[in-house]
């Protein structure tokens, strides 16, 4: 097996995408990196960041390799639980609002970071595997107490396709939305949007 195809694999297995501290494990020098990059074998991704050319990579796939501690948010939870048809124009992820907001400033794929206390980054999260690695994304119950609190930013359609949509779903868990209701102080919204229809 050459370097070159022993490195595919080792990108393959990452979800396409290596840091440099990785390639530099690989054996690879600064020298060789540079002239993976010339011919086009890799490109650079955002500074210490690698993808394999020819491979094509899921977005989430991305989005967790860059950033790990990011969480898929909002519209874009929406969308992968089925909640709404429509494709967000950039990825929603919640962020630690006390993260620097540059390293957020990336060509592809396009992010829209929601900067949130510590405290509420890790309340609610899954995680979905996508090509062998994880990603992280908020429940169902979550995502729609996000949907309350986050109401003035979505367009009316978007909401009320989210709150019809979970009522109808069999794998809602009505005990951790209202749990979440209670952490987010927002119960009485939860009550009145949603308690009706239970």
């Amino acid at each position: 097996m050459t370097q070159i195809d022993i490195l595919k694999k080792e990108f393959q297995r990452c979800g396409g995408i290596l840091k440099t501290v990785e390639l530099k494990d690989l054996g690879l020098s600064s020298r060789q990196i540079k002239s993976l990059l010339n011919e086009g074998i890799i490109t650079k991704t955002k500074r210490g960041f690698y993808e394999l050319t020819d491979y094509v990579i899921r977005e989430e796939v991305i989005i967790a390799r860059l950033f790990p501690r990011a969480v898929i948010f909002l519209e874009s939870a929406l969308f992968h639980y089925g909640y709404t048809d429509r494709i967000p124009l950039a990825w929603q992820i919640a962020v630690d609002r006390y993260s620097k907001t540059t390293q957020y400033k990336i060509d592809y794929p396009p992010i829209k970071p929601y900067y949130l206390e510590p405290k509420f980054l890790d309340i609610g999260v899954d995680i979905i595997e996508i090509d062998g690695i994880e990603i992280k994304i908020y429940n169902r119950d979550r995502t729609i107490c996000d949907v309350l609190r986050y109401e003035k930013k979505l367009e009316k359609e978007v909401f009320n396709n989210a709150i019809g949509r979970y009522i109808e779903d069999s794998k809602k868990n009505i005990r951790k939305l209202f749990e979440y209701a209670e952490i987010f102080n927002i119960k009485n919204k939860v009550q009145t949007r949603i308690g009706m229809w239970l």
